[in-house]
């Protein structure tokens, strides 16, 4: 948490970090040092972002040389040097800011529990060969059931997780019967969904997506888990604003400078209430699975997700081939 000056006039931004932890949901390094977040978060597509600006070319060159010496058969070169590039722009935030990166694993592994346990563990092992030990990494998987599981097996021996693309109550419980370091419920991406169908414009005191939010952080509360909620995938401001006081949120660096350029402090607008509208019930893979496909914005938005994660992890994949055919 920031130590504010008292007398001195305080932005929102300022405001915000003496209530929730800050993280920033970006892989820019610039962006980063600028806004000193406690931790940041990356996906396929914010990695995909940072290498197109062209600010990682070194590691990219850098992968390259490491996977000749590796002598790696041709069909695992570009996976090894997706990894490498996701590592080292984690390990270059790392650098910066004090606490924890979240680094996906590959989105089109996101039915496959174990496939996903194995390069949760492939991630962890690339970032101790650089010195960075895993109490400063989140393991980021898609909130299925299989994701779910994996997580689960993954917490149980030290390593933490980020569960992400988490849309609905039935994510929510599994991830809490799992023991999940961290949730990542989504609050942009609900609400325009529910813009989309009925043609609302929606306040911050009825944002379905913040309300989302708060009846799982309320649900946690309540039941005493330990899982740590980060709302993520923010519209405006006021989404943010509304969710003060949530353990984390992690936000992008055009919102995070919007609110330091507004002045003036933030009263929490999240609390334990001990109460919540989710009932506490240990779910089944078939309750799950039930209680998910009821919920059609949930089922549209993470088949969604994972689809364009997978879509940007593709085109990431794209610019390691042409690299490697032009040596």
């Amino acid at each position: 948490m920031n130590i504010w000056r008292k007398g001195a006039v305080m932005n929102k931004l300022e405001a915000l970090k003496r209530h929730t932890i800050i993280v920033a949901d970006t892989g820019d390094i610039d962006s980063i040092k600028e806004l000193k977040p406690e931790d940041a978060t990356t996906n396929p597509s914010l990695i995909l972002k940072a290498m197109a600006s062209g600010k990682y070319n070194y590691l990219l060159d850098d992968a390259l040389v490491k996977v000749e010496k590796e002598n790696l058969p041709s069909d695992m070169k570009v996976s090894y040097i997706s990894d490498l590039l996701a590592v080292g722009i984690g390990k270059e935030i790392l650098n910066i800011v004090p606490g924890r990166i979240s680094t996906e694993v590959d989105a089109r592994l996101s039915f496959d529990t174990q496939k996903t346990i194995r390069k949760a563990k492939e991630l962890i092992d690339l970032y101790e060969s650089y010195g960075v030990t895993k109490d400063r990494i989140l393991i980021k998987i898609a909130s299925t059931w299989e994701g779910i599981q994996a997580a689960k097996v993954l917490e149980a021996e030290g390593v933490n997780c980020n569960l992400t693309l988490l849309f609905s109550t039935a994510q929510a419980k599994a991830c809490a019967d799992a023991g999940v370091y961290l949730i990542s419920p989504f609050v942009g991406r609900i609400m325009d969904w529910y813009k989309a169908k009925t043609g609302t414009t929606f306040t911050a005191e009825n944002d379905p997506g913040v309300l989302s939010v708060k009846n799982i952080y309320n649900f946690y509360k309540s039941n005493n888990y330990k899982t740590v909620v980060m709302g993520a995938s923010f519209r405006n401001v006021d989404e943010i604003i509304a969710l003060t006081g949530c353990d984390r949120l992690t936000i992008s660096p055009d919102l995070l400078k919007a609110l330091s350029n507004m002045d003036g402090d933030i009263i929490p607008a999240i609390r334990d209430l001990n109460n919540t509208a989710i009932t506490k019930t240990e779910i089944t893979e078939p309750g799950f699975r039930w209680e998910h496909n009821q919920d059609a914005m949930a089922v549209e938005k993470l088949s969604e997700g994972i689809r364009a994660f997978a879509q940007d992890q593709e085109k990431l994949e794209k610019i390691i081939i042409e690299k490697l055919n032009s040596i």
